[in-house]
This record gives structure tokens, C-alpha cells and sequence, in this order.
């Protein structure tokens, strides 16, 4: 008698394979963007086909430049990758070296680092977002910077935890023996044994990323119009929700879907990164 095959069990369960599908589908679609955009998201507007509902020519509809929603979605995809990726590069460096430099010299620095962190902490990060974008203006330079310089704190939390548990052990003091200064301790030691939880922050700081960038987007002081941006695309369509609702479920559904992808991804890392948090939940 055959026994049937038994198929081994995927780590990190559902989350990490349904949110990579998600991910890896908004880099796809943001990679081949110009080969499966049927128009030019930006010059090939026809008032004659303004707010067109979806049909066969016009997947998502068109808008009230009569611009094809579907293209501009596309592309959106582009622009909100890059300020979910860059941005968090950015916090990432930020909070990285001021949590690492503060865990293990510790003293008065530690004592700067973790008053700022608190700070950063205590006001919403969008908060400081808008007073940077006030400052800077509407632009997707303004932007990754206002977006790159103010959600740092959670990485440098962490990882100044971390280098805090890690700094006594034994390797850390026979690197010591050996020579090795402090930074090159703290970057080539201590760094590699905490990019777990760090590689879990940066990911669902993506999302967040998105999400403020749409948020700021549709406040007037992301993207400027008339390139795409899922966020723009929804301030945009505002006025018409009642009447052509299509202008605003489609841009909502990718900013929803790739914000989902993302936490489901970054949780899904999370267990496979750190076995324990799986256990506890359960």
C-alpha cells in the first residue's frame, strides 16, 4: 500500500505566504508597470471618456480627466513602493546607529538618545510629518525626507534594548581583548545578532510608510497632480464618492492590499525570527 506524500510544513505559517504573494505582487506590478498599463497615466486624458465605470476597455473606470484608473494605479504602485522602501532605509540608519551608539556607550548620550526617543514617541510621527511638508512643500523629495526622519524611534528602541542584553556577553569582551574598537564592536558583533526584530520593524514600517504618504497625499501635501499616487488619487475622488464611487474603491483597495501584504509579511518573519512570540500568542 502507498503511503501518501507528505508535504513538509512551510515556516512561518499562512501570514509570510499570503503577505509575500501580496508584496511580491505590488513589486511586480510596480516593476512591469510600463509593459501592462494600457495608457499613459498622466498625458492621455480625453474628456470625452471623464468617469467612464469599469467595462472591458476600462478595467477600474476612468476619471473625471477621463484618465484610465488601471494605469494610473500602475504606476501609483511605483510611487508608493519607493516612499515605503525609502523611507524606511532612512529610519532604519537613523535608528539603528543612535540605538546602537546609545545602548553600548551608554552615559549622557544614552540619556539624549532616550529622552529624543521618547519625544518621537510621545507625538505621532505623521504630526511631524506634516510640520516637515509645511516646511518643504508638496513633492515626493519632501516627502521620503519628512517621512525618512521621523519614524526612526521604534528601531532605535529596540535595538538599544538589544545591545544593552548583548554588550556582556563573551564575545562582545573577547572581541574587546582582541582589539577591536567600539564601532567596529557594534557593527560587525552586536549588529548581526539583532537584525531580527529590526528586519520585522522595517517591514511593517513599510506599511505605515504607505499609509502616511496616502494620508499626506490626500491632505494636499504629497504628490503633486497630476501624477499618480493612490493617495492623490483619493483626494481626488472625494467629491465624486457618491457618484462615481469606482474613483475612489479601486486606489483604497491597492493602498488596502499592499498595507495588508505587508503586516501579514512582517508578522510572518516575526516567527520565523523570533519562534517564542509564535508560542506566547498561541
Amino acid at each position: 500500500m502507498k503511503l501518501p506524500l507528505k508535504l513538509p510544513r512551510l515556516k512561518g505559517g499562512t501570514s509570510l505566504w499570503v503577505g509575500g504573494a501580496l508584496v511580491g505582487l505590488a513589486i511586480t506590478v510596480a516593476i512591469a508597470a510600463p509593459l501592462i498599463a494600457h495608457t499613459d497615466p498622466v498625458l492621455d486624458a480625453n474628456l470625452m471618456n471623464a468617469e467612464i465605470p469599469p467595462d472591458a476597455e476600462y478595467w477600474f473606470g476612468t476619471d473625471a480627466q477621463g484618465r484610465d484608473i488601471y494605469s494610473r494605479i500602475v504606476y501609483g504602485s511605483r510611487i508608493s513602493l519607493t516612499v515605503g522602501v525609502v523611507s524606511q532605509i532612512l529610519n532604519s540608519l537613523i535608528g539603528v546607529t543612535l540605538g546602537l551608539t546609545a545602548g553600548y556607550w551608554g552615559g549622557w548620550w544614552d540619556d539624549v538618545v532616550s529622552g529624543l526617543t521618547n519625544l518621537m514617541l510621545a507625538i505621532p510621527s505623521l504630526v511631524f510629518a506634516l510640520a516637515i511638508m509645511a516646511i518643504l512643500g508638496p513633492g515626493l523629495v519632501s516627502l521620503l525626507v519628512a517621512l525618512g526622519l521621523t519614524a526612526w524611534s521604534y528601531s532605535c528602541r529596540v535595538a538599544r534594548a538589544q545591545v544593552l542584553s548583548l554588550k556582556s556577553q563573551g564575545y562582545i569582551q573577547a572581541a574587546r581583548i582582541l582589539g577591536y574598537g567600539d564601532l567596529r564592536i557594534m557593527f560587525t558583533q552586536v549588529l548581526p545578532n539583532v537584525l531580527g526584530p529590526l528586519i520585522v520593524i522595517a517591514t511593517l514600517g513599510m506599511g505605515s510608510a504607505i499609509l502616511s504618504e496616502a494620508a499626506l497625499s490626500f491632505l494636499g501635501l504629497g504628490i503633486r497632480p497630476p501624477f499618480p499616487s493612490w493617495g492623490s488619487m483619493l483626494s481626488e475622488a472625494r467629491d465624486q464618492i457618491t457618484t462615481a464611487p469606482w474613483l475612489s474603491v479601486f486606489p483604497g483597495l491597492a493602498i488596502f492590499l499592499t498595507v495588508l501584504g505587508l503586516n501579514l509579511l512582517g508578522d510572518g518573519l516575526r516567527d520565523i525570527l523570533d519562534p517564542q512570540s509564535k508560542t506566547r500568542r498561541s
